[in-house]
């Protein structure tokens, strides 16, 4: 079964979008959208109130009019033959309109020219009976918009007085509906092309205001690469502008910090070279000296208070004398003067000399490839086994196993040196390499002087190489050493 990607985002996450100029854009046409269709809706309900209501009033207008012109001729209690004729008047003068009317007298019966009552809805007889004034009803007739209105007729000489007559006009509202329609049809169809002309606008206001951020960004990346003199020109009086004004000055305090310590580092450094290289000369003196005194006491001609006051100063001399080279060296690799002499050598072998010279063949399981050979510099990675393989002899315990593995892994030299003891302290596994990181913090004393991992780590980077610590699960330390196993193409 395929397994999704640990780098690839769920597919839920990847869509929404991700950069800024996008988020802007989408936020700015979608803001566009919806004010066009905001104002189109608007537009649309009040432009059909206003078309319907036109087209109640006309046909109140319309309707009075002619009931002006007829009703003076109707007898004071027009009979139903009246109420007709009355209707097939209005019907025959409703034009274009096409309204059916209806006329009741009082509490009598709808009458209409062609004998059938036009549709009416519900309680609109009820609502024009009793007024002074014309009433309007939509509603819903055959699937289509009417309108129907009932318009009381007053006494001639006595317009505020009802004469108990009321007619009533029902006409279709479907022209109108369909200039509504059009309208809709219209706002709809135009507001796509303004949605997609507002993406020009929003292109550019993404791209004013992410201007100032991309130029953020690159001077952030500046710095980061170690360009602490980087600066943003800082235009305007908006929030980006003063973002940039800050940034500034952030670049300004830490360029004046990171002098400032590469100062103290640099002079710090040229302290500990100067101090290192004045000890040496007396140094290889005093060593010179008390392994003279050291033999002496070893054959038996002092006396053994002596002997053991000598035989102390002598182990303390050769210790400081072994700080003083570490320091020397790296102060070298501090200045850049570390430099290689390589040579191609069978791995198996530098192993094995390495331990013969310091007498830790039998302490030690050895196990490297044959025939495994290696383009590198012979003292530096006798340097580095060294060292290793000390602490693991010093750290372990004495009855704790030592195991020295060396492989080829394709054009890489993976040498590893694992020791039985207690492992690494998990607070200071990250700072193995560090300068004067010991294991023990309380063995304030002891015969390292906190360098040779730092040196080791040095060396393997001078390689091309890395050198890696890590706890072995089963219990103790184990430190991987990788190297190239030939030159480089330019041969450095």
């Amino acid at each position: 079964m395929n397994r999704p990607s640990p780098h690839r985002p769920p597919l839920r996450r990847r869509l929404v979008p991700r950069g800024l100029r996008t988020r802007l854009v989408v936020a700015f046409l979608l803001v566009s959208a919806l004010s066009v269709l905001a104002a189109a809706a608007l537009t649309v309900r009040q432009a059909r109130g206003a078309t319907l209501d036109r087209a109640r009033d006309r046909a109140v207008h319309d309707l009075r009019g002619q009931l002006d012109s007829l009703a003076p001729d109707l007898p004071a209690r027009p009979a139903e033959r009246d109420l007709r004729a009355l209707a097939l008047q209005l019907d025959r003068s409703g034009g274009s309109r096409a309204w059916h009317t209806s006329a009741a007298y009082r509490d009598g019966p709808l009458v209409s020219a062609t004998g059938r009552a036009a549709p009416l809805p519900a309680g609109l007889r009820e609502a024009g009976a009793p007024a002074r004034h014309a009433v309007a009803q939509r509603f819903h007739h055959g699937g289509d918009p009417w309108l129907a209105v009932a318009v009381p007729v007053m006494v001639a000489d006595q317009p505020s007085r009802r004469s108990g007559l009321v007619v009533y006009a029902a006409f279709s509202l479907a022209s109108e509906e369909q200039d509504v329609s059009a309208l809709v049809d219209a706002a709809r169809t135009g507001a796509l092309p303004v949605v997609l002309l507002s993406a020009v606008p929003a292109l550019l206001a993404a791209g004013s205001v992410l201007r100032p951020v991309r130029r953020l960004r690159s001077a952030a990346e500046n710095m980061a690469a170690g360009a602490l003199d980087t600066r943003i020109d800082a235009r305007g009086n908006d929030e980006l502008a003063d973002l940039a004004r800050t940034f500034n000055g952030m670049a300004a305090t830490l360029q004046a910090d990171a002098e400032t310590l590469r100062g103290m580092e640099a002079r710090a450094r040229r302290f500990a070279a100067d101090v290192s290289h004045e000890m040496r000369t007396p140094l290889a003196a005093m060593t010179a000296v008390t392994g003279v005194l050291d033999a002496d006491a070893a054959s038996g001609r002092l006396d053994p208070e002596t002997a053991e006051a000598l035989g102390l100063v002598a182990d303390e001399t050769r210790r400081l004398a072994r700080m003083v080279d570490d320091l020397m060296e790296i102060s070298r690799f501090d200045a850049g003067a570390a430099v290689l002499h390589r040579d191609q050598i069978d791995v198996g072998e530098l192993v094995r000399k390495t331990l013969s010279l310091r007498h830790w063949q039998e302490r030690v399981d050895v196990d490297v490839a044959p025939g495994l050979r290696a383009t590198v510099d012979p003292r530096r990675i006798d340097v580095v086994l060294a060292n290793l393989v000390g602490n693991a002899l010093r750290h372990g315990g004495p009855s704790a196993p030592v195991h020295v593995r060396a492989r080829g892994e394709g054009d890489r030299l993976v040498l590893t040196v694992t020791d039985g003891g207690p492992g690494i302290p998990p607070d200071v596994l990250p700072h193995v390499f560090d300068r004067f990181t010991k294991g023990d913090a309380a063995r304030t004393r002891s015969e390292g002087s906190g360098l040779g991992l730092a040196i080791a780590a040095e060396n393997a980077r001078l390689h091309g190489g890395t050198l890696t610590a890590a706890n072995v699960p089963g219990g103790g330390a184990e430190f991987t050493l990788e190297l190239p196993l030939h030159l480089p193409r330019d041969g450095t």
